[in-house]
């Protein structure tokens, strides 16, 4: 028996990336029914934004979220998908292609889609463990575990687009990082020095050192990478060196089959290689001596090779004029054409604004606009490109025209310019998105044909503005244009995820509202798009239901992330870390020589003191982990929670006890606290601190509630953040007694559980409420107060439940126990 209809053609497509799918989507369009399609993927994942590796890697999105075909797409468009096993030969005799599995499979007609292979060039080190390229999602976590496990220093190598990436996503998880750049400027080949002496201007202020006309001569370390050396000799520390210089066709497999290559896989104006039954697209081709790393020829590429595929042999690839839009760590560049006067009859005209950090560069030729540069506002990006690809006659309006579309036009004649009816006035094939390739006839086809009426709903539809974001106020534009008074904007709160268009605020409401007690309830009371959700609700609608109904919503272990369903920290080798508590940070003999007597006992390799005061067990094996805390509850230590979004610890110092300066006993205001404050579970991770005198030895000034000792009383500090992003506390009020700092410490911190969205730290969600707001709720309304800090003790009388004992006695004992393979 065969799973292919005798009735259709097979067709293999070698590569699930960006460039192959997007070939086979539009094929299924044309010709759905055509062939029987089977993918080979080298990749244990199915298709998935590469574009969008940077988002991911800074911790703004998941792997979830940037799927581009889910497995339930493959599936309902009846296609065969293979994924984590490469085709390792393809047999043109036979018309078949042969797996790392050993699979082998015929085909009518191949798509060979196999992408680029990271340029590694021959630095001595490389390859060492703490060095990876950034390619796909692999290396993506590996730099995420690198920051996560203990490393804080990383160098990037390459200072285009790809190591740019890498090294602000490596700053946003938190480590110390170095650029080394073989040239004198960044992305020289898309920016002009200035502009790329602009970029390093504004990314050296956040935090990031440039080592440019830096050649990489040595990957420092012998076990693992522990720095660079530069051909100058100066040498920089590292944890972890990413290699990003570029990429280079992997054409492997076509020249193992005997197909023409040369620098790519060469094709023809069909996308069709030298044997007329194999088609190739993306950025493994070379068509008329010309490589391909931008998404706009490969979509256009993916357009063409579909029509040939579905019997269109008219179907021509000519490469589009190219641009480059490009959003890095915030800041907006665009490039087109050529980036410099290529003789003394080109004009260059130039404008600066230094304060705005606004660049722009217009380079003419014959009174046409041949090469754009723009850095800070690129807001007549899609206006001069227009200009450029049209080849406009710019004489009347010469003067002006680096001022931008609005000035210029007026002065030359025509009215000021109305933003909505320019977006009127594109043609229906003026691309949109440049990310993904999508025109305004196809959006606005969309909108029409699929009654669309918010943008994630177009994004859903045609991928337009769901990459990079920098098309989105074009595409809001688009659903005004074609809705008219029945579009409203969206002014509200941004959606928790794709699979439903409600904000945070709205579902907590909801929650309350419509009575809502499990995650199936919410998710089908509001119309979730996915039945079982995902990486991003899940998580923060368990956390919702639990602050909402203590005692009567039970816990979903499976909506929590691995550490806190381990009730550990897991660590890069796969051991764990324990963290027993220690109150106010206080601890006795007893305590010590029970974490000792454990240490020895199960042979931990690590002891540390934390910065929060307490003691780190480090190196701990899964399957030790329940005795390891049997021991510890023995000596009456329960769970410190420093794995979880929840209260972390209460630093003091050690006040008026035993500091000549205290002024109030602060340890015992500590424990007081922590005692009060065990075992609450938060949006984020919570940190308390008391200091006994305003010289604030304890630093309760940077911890999401802070007290500091005065004379005549305490004072109450919120909002403080002492993590990448420092921020100082807001005084909150001063009071007189203890009871009043616990009654306001617990008011706030349900302030904070009620209110804040799920993984938003205090720090933010002061910003975003406003201390105004937080004072009339706390301090100013003594009945609301007193409410919220009851219903903050309610809550913790079904959460100071120590998660260790109920392990040690034998909970989720499955979760802890050793795979032994089967005989």
């Amino acid at each position: 028996m065969t799973m292919f209809s005798p009735q259709r053609q097979h067709l293999v497509v070698i590569g699930n990336g960006m460039a192959g799918m997007r070939t086979v989507e539009t094929l299924l369009r044309l010709a759905p029914h055509r062939y029987d399609i089977t993918v080979f993927g080298a990749e244990p994942h199915p298709n998935y934004d590469r574009i969008a590796l940077s988002s991911v890697l800074a911790g703004e999105k998941s792997l979830e979220e940037i799927v581009i075909n889910s497995r339930e797409w493959y599936a309902e468009n009846g296609i065969h998908l293979i994924v984590g096993n490469p085709v390792m030969a393809i047999d043109r005799a036979a018309r078949s292609v042969t797996s790392a599995a050993g699979l082998t499979m015929p085909y009518d007609r191949l798509l060979i889609a196999t992408g680029s292979k990271p340029l590694a060039p021959p630095i001595p080190g490389l390859g060492l463990p703490g060095t990876c390229a950034f390619r796909d999602i692999a290396d993506v976590e590996t730099m995420i575990a690198a920051a996560r496990t203990g490393g804080r220093r990383a160098v990037v190598i390459g200072g285009g687009l790809l190591g740019l990436e890498a090294a602000w996503g490596l700053k946003r998880q938190g480590m110390s990082v170095a650029l080394v750049h073989l040239m004198p400027t960044l992305l020289e080949r898309q920016l002009d020095a200035t502009a790329g002496t602009l970029l390093q201007r504004d990314l050296d202020r956040r935090g990031i050192a440039f080592f440019t006309n830096g050649q990489t001569e040595e990957i420092l370390g012998t076990e693992r990478a522990e720095g660079v050396r530069l051909a100058d000799g100066r040498e920089i520390p590292a944890d972890l060196v990413v290699v990003a210089i570029g990429i280079r066709p992997n054409i492997d497999l076509a020249r193992a089959a005997g197909l023409e290559v040369n620098r790519g896989i060469v094709v023809d104006d069909g996308l069709r290689t030298e044997d007329p039954d194999i088609h190739a697209v993306g950025e493994c081709v070379e068509h008329r001596g010309q490589l391909f790393g931008l998404v706009a020829p490969i979509w256009e590429q993916a357009k063409v090779c579909a029509a040939r595929l579905a019997g269109d042999e008219s179907a021509t690839y000519v490469t589009p004029p190219l641009s480059t839009r490009l959003k890095i760590t915030g800041v907006d560049v665009f490039s087109a054409g050529v980036l410099a006067a290529a003789d003394e009859a080109d004009e260059e005209i130039t404008f600066q604004d230094v304060a705005r950090g606004v660049y722009r560069k217009l380079v003419l030729r014959d009174s046409r606009v041949v090469g754009v540069v723009m850095y800070g506002d690129v807001a007549d990006a899609g206006w001069y490109f227009q200009l450029l690809r049209e080849g406009t006659d710019i004489a009347p309006m010469r003067d002006t025209l680096i001022l931008g579309r609005a000035v210029a036009s007026v002065a030359a004649g025509a009215a000021e310019p109305d933003p909505a009816a320019a977006v009127a006035a594109l043609p229906d094939t003026a691309e949109i998105c440049g990310c993904n390739g999508v025109c305004k006839g196809a959006i606005t086809g969309a909108i029409a044909a699929h009654k669309l009426t918010t943008l994630e709903a177009v994004r859903a539809h045609t991928k337009a503005s769901a990459s990079c974001g920098s098309c989105t106020g074009q595409v809001e534009g688009l659903l005004a244009l074609v809705l008219g008074g029945d579009y409203a904007a969206p002014t509200g709160e941004k959606p928790m995820c794709r699979c439903t268009p409600h904000g945070h605020d709205h579902v907590r409401r909801e929650i309350l509202a419509q009575g809502l007690k499990t995650i199936p309830a919410v998710m089908q009371a509001l119309g979730w798009t996915r039945p079982e959700g995902c990486a991003s609700c899940r998580p923060a609608l368990n956390y919702y239901l639990l602050c909402a109904w203590p005692g009567e919503y039970e816990d979903d272990a499976r909506s929590r992330f691995v550490n806190e369903r381990m009730h550990a920290n897991i660590q890069k080798d796969g051991t764990y870390s324990v963290v027993p508590r220690m109150w106010g940070g206080l601890t006795s003999a007893k305590e010590l020589r029970a974490i000792a007597e454990v240490v020895e006992k199960y042979e931990i390799p690590t002891v540390k003191v934390t910065g929060g005061q307490r003691i780190d067990l480090l190196g701990v094996r899964r399957e030790q982990l329940p005795a390891v805390w049997r021991d510890l509850n023995a000596a009456g230590m329960v769970s410190g929670h420093a794995y979880g979004k929840a209260l972390r610890t209460v630093k003091t110092c050690v006040g008026s006890e035993w500091c000549r300066f205290g002024t109030q006993d602060s340890t015992a205001m500590g424990v007081a606290l922590e005692k009060m404050t065990w075992g609450s579970w938060h949006p984020h991770k919570v940190k308390l601190a008391v200091s006994g005198c305003p010289r604030n030895c304890a630093e309760a000034t940077i911890k999401d509630f802070g007290v500091v000792a005065v004379d005549s009383g305490w004072e109450l500090h919120v909002g403080g953040n002492g993590g990448i992003h420092l921020r100082g506390t807001d005084l909150l009020c001063k009071v007189s007694t203890p009871e009043e700092v616990l009654e306001y410490c617990g008011a706030f911190l349900q302030l904070y559980r009620e209110e804040a969205h799920y993984l938003e730290r205090t720090a933010p969600y002061v910003e975003r409420v406003g201390m105004a707001h937080v004072r009339a709720r706390v301090v100013e309304d003594a009945e609301n107060r007193r409410a919220l800090h009851e219903r903050f003790l309610h809550a913790q009388r079904f959460a100071q439940r120590d998660p260790w004992a109920e392990r040690a006695a034998g909970a989720d004992a499955g979760a802890f126990a050793t795979l032994v393979p089967a005989e």
